[in-house]
Parts: structure tokens; sequence; C-alpha cells
């Protein structure tokens, strides 16, 4: 028997056999629904990654030019015949369909969630090393947990989208540059700016994690001194030089560059008791801290010091990023997956704030906090749940059905009142509105029509024209054969 507690005894301070347990059961909980259909919550921009990647593996791969299924107008309100997607820089799409292409063993869409999935999980490191390196490695072990394990990211982290890619990247950079703080070798301050250059690349968002960068620079050598220095104009080439290089090539298409400005302030939310509603009463203290969990982040915030430069920074970063970016931030929990690490970092310091300070009454405190995150954690999942739930599966049949009946090379229009899952469920280019007359919708290229709505344009058109199938929840017609010609 003493065998045994010495073995569970060793295997405790092995600090790498725990954090292999931990990601093993990161990646068991990201399992569950992990082949769903792109017909979840916030399919719509799952959609549009996804296609840019099936597009890539239909017609090559041209990482200049990103192409998808949608040729409308609700983008960017032009004509887009030939689907260019500029949204992001398409990494995320490039190694979504080499995987698909190469290696083979899932389809498209579980690939575009493994990787992720996979993404995630070394960002988890990333930050557990960088939560060592700054403090001490149960430090690191716990801000690890929380970032796998918010129910949150938990969700946004097997999506096909790129930000898990973008947040890797990220925090790689800071990991990286915290090792240079330490060690003061080039090296790493050369590889903190080429992940932080990736990180803008695909999501530009990512800018905001370079403010613990300007909080060492500034504390360590004051503004001006810090706008002097090598270190500083080396990382700022590294990073913007190419960055801008593709804002510049971008412009050349701007039929597939979305409406971006509405981010911004787009509905004039940003400082109305409106948005401090939704982002931090809704959204960090309801949706991804479940009330339990704001217990260990308001500590933490008690709990900072000027020493801590980084957690400072990281915070500040995501609370301009929110600011920022009201409008998107506010319609769109998605977001929020952007300042995951910046919460996870928080709530283990509010945890080690109250387990280090004497002045808190030593059980009840640590009782308390750990309670009020587990409850947190309960709050968060039981919304959370509902996340991975598919609505509307009549989408799903109505695009299978389409991929049978019609040529692949066929142009549709699925109608969804513009969004573009339905659209990516019929394997087709097209619209998904009908955002012009339908006789100028034929003109522009428009053979299919499929509704699962059976409205009054839709019985309009079942009058007009051939119905290829009709079930109780959808209907697709050939727009190419009228009526009065059967």
């Amino acid at each position: 028997m003493s065998n045994i507690f010495v073995l569970i005894k060793k295997l405790y301070y092995n600090e790498y056999l725990v954090i292999l347990f931990v990601v093993l059961m990161a990646l068991f909980v990201r399992l569950y629904k992990i082949d769903s259909p792109i017909a979840d919550w916030h399919s719509f921009r799952q959609a549009d990654t996804a296609s840019v990647t099936r597009e890539y593996v239909r017609n090559g791969i041209n990482i200049f030019i990103p192409r998808y299924h949608d040729l409308s107008r609700v983008q960017s309100g032009i004509f887009n015949p030939n689907g260019y997607r500029f949204v992001e820089f398409p990494i995320f799409n490039a190694v979504h369909a080499l995987a698909f292409k190469y290696v083979g063993l899932f389809n498209l869409e579980l690939w575009g969630r493994l990787l992720s999935v996979i993404y995630t999980l070394i960002a988890g490191l990333f930050i557990y090393f960088t939560g060592k390196i700054l403090y001490n490695r149960w430090f690191g072990l716990l801000t690890l947990f929380i970032f796998y394990f918010l129910p949150f990211n938990i969700y946004f982290t097997r999506v096909i989208l790129p930000e898990p890619m973008a947040v890797m990247f990220g925090v790689a950079a800071l990991y990286f540059f915290v090792k240079y703080t330490k060690v003061k070798l080039y090296k790493f301050l050369v590889v903190s700016s080429f992940f932080m250059l990736l990180g803008i690349l695909v999501k530009p968002y990512i800018v905001f994690y370079s403010l613990p960068i300007v909080f060492y620079f500034v504390n360590n050598f004051g503004v001006k001194q810090s706008l002097k220095k090598k270190e500083t104009m080396v990382y700022l080439l590294l990073v913007f030089i190419p960055f801008f290089a593709w804002r510049v090539w971008m412009k050349r298409f701007p039929e597939g560059i979305p409406f971006w400005q509405w981010t911004f302030n787009g509905d004039g939310i940003r400082f109305k008791p409106a948005f401090w509603y939704w982002i931090f009463g809704q959204r960090l203290g309801n949706l991804i801290l479940g009330a339990g969990g704001v217990v260990p982040f308001g500590l933490g915030l008690v709990g900072l010091k000027k020493s801590d430069y980084f957690i400072n920074g990281i915070l500040l970063g995501a609370f301009l990023y929110v600011c920022t970016f009201a409008t998107a931030n506010v319609r769109h929990d998605y977001y929020q997956s952007i300042v995951i690490p910046a919460v996870s970092f928080l709530v283990a310091k509010g945890i080690f704030y109250v387990w280090n300070n004497k002045e808190y009454s030593y059980y009840w405190s640590k009782f308390v906090v750990v309670i009020a995150l587990l409850i947190g954690f309960l709050v968060s999942a039981f919304q959370v749940k509902e996340f991975y739930k598919i609505n509307h599966p009549e989408i799903i049949a109505a695009g299978n059905a389409v991929d049978k009946l019609t040529p692949k090379d066929a142009i549709v229009i699925a109608n969804y009142n513009g969004d573009t899952a339905f659209l990516y469920q019929t394997k087709r280019r097209g619209w998904p509105v009908v955002e012009l007359p339908i006789n100028e919708l034929i003109e522009e290229g428009a053979q299919y029509y499929i509704s699962v709505n059976f409205d009054t344009q839709t019985n309009e058109f079942m009058n007009k024209f051939k119905i290829m199938e009709k079930t109780p929840t959808y209907v697709i017609l050939d727009l190419t054969v009228k009526t009065d010609q059967l």
C-alpha cells in the first residue's frame, strides 16, 4: 500500500504527467459532437471559413487569392462573380486543405474542427510555460486548466474559425517575448515577432496581444527610449511590413472585402449602458464566467501589482479590443474568444491571491473561491450546451438533395435571408438570398432555387419555374425551365 502512495506522490509532483493528463482531458471534452455538420451556433461564419478550404481542395491552393461560395453583394455591396474572400490571410484554410487532401481519414468539416482543437491544445501549452516563467509551475497549470475548460472556450475552440489558430500564434509570440526578457537572446525576439506577424495576418485583432510587450519596454526604458531601441524597431518592422503589404494587395479585390467599418461602433453602442450590460454583464460575467467565476476574476483585479506587467498588459489589451470593436463584440459572442487567455490569467491570479494572502481565513477563503469557480463552470456550461444544437436540420437535407440532383458546377440560390450556412450545405456556389429580381439573378448565372421556407416569394417562384423536388421541409426549383414551357 505504501508503494501505491509513493507512486501517486511521484505522479503528483511530475508536472509533465499532470500536463499530459490535462491535455488529454482537454482533447476529450472537445470531441463532443466533433463530427457535427456546419449547422450549429455561428454556422454562417464557420461556413464561410470552410468554404474557402473547399475551394482550395477543388481548384488548388492560391494563398494570395482566396475564394469561397458566396457570389452575392451581401458581404461587400459589390457583385462577386469570382467568389473572392479577403477577410483573413488564409493560413488556416491552406493547412486545412492540405490535411484533408494528403492525410485523409476524415471529412472536410471534421478536419477543420480537429485542427482548431489542435491549435488550442498548443496554445494552452504556451500559456502554461508563460505562466511558469512569470510565476511558478502551479500558476501555469492553473491558467492552463482554466483556459482549457472554460465551457465557452471549449465550444469556440472546436469550431471551423481562424480564431483558435490566431490565439495560438498570439500566445506563442508572448511566450517567446517573455523568454527574451529573461535571457536577452535576440533569436527569441525574432521568433516572437514572427508569431505575432502570423497572428495579425490571421486575425488583425491579435495586435492587442502586443500590450504586454509595450508595457515591458515602457516600464523598463520609458516611452522615448523604447522607441529608439533597436529591438523595438526590429519587432515593428518584422510584424507590420508584411501585414501592410497584404492589406495593400487586398485592395485589388474590393468585391471580396466584406463591410468592416460597422465592427467599430456601427450602431453607436460603445460606452452606452447597453454596451456594459452586454460585454461585462452578459458575455464576461454570465456566459464566460458563469457568474461564479466573477469572484476569482475580481480578486485577480484586486491582487494585481505594477510588477504584473504581463497580466496588466494582456488585460488592458483585451479591454481596448472590446471597446474598439464595440459593435462586433456586442453582436457576436465568438469575438470574445480572443480575450480568453487574458481572462484565464486573471482568474488564476485571483485564485493565487487568495491562496497566498494571510489576511483571508485560510480554509474558508479557499473553499469559497473554489466553489465559486465550480459554480461558474456549471452556469456557463448550462448556456453553452445550447450552442451544439442543430436547430434547422432541414438545410442539411435540402443541401444533400441539391448535391444529388444538380451538376457540380451549378449556380444556385439557397434562400436563407443572407445566411450562407444553407448555401454551404448545397456544395455549390451562388446566392444566400434573393437580392435582386429573380430574372436579373438568372441573367447573372443562377440556375436553381432552393428554399426551406414556403413563404410568398417561394410560392410565387413555384408557380413560375419547374419543381425538381418538393418535400414538407424544402423545395428545389429549376430556374432554367419555366412552367409555361412544360
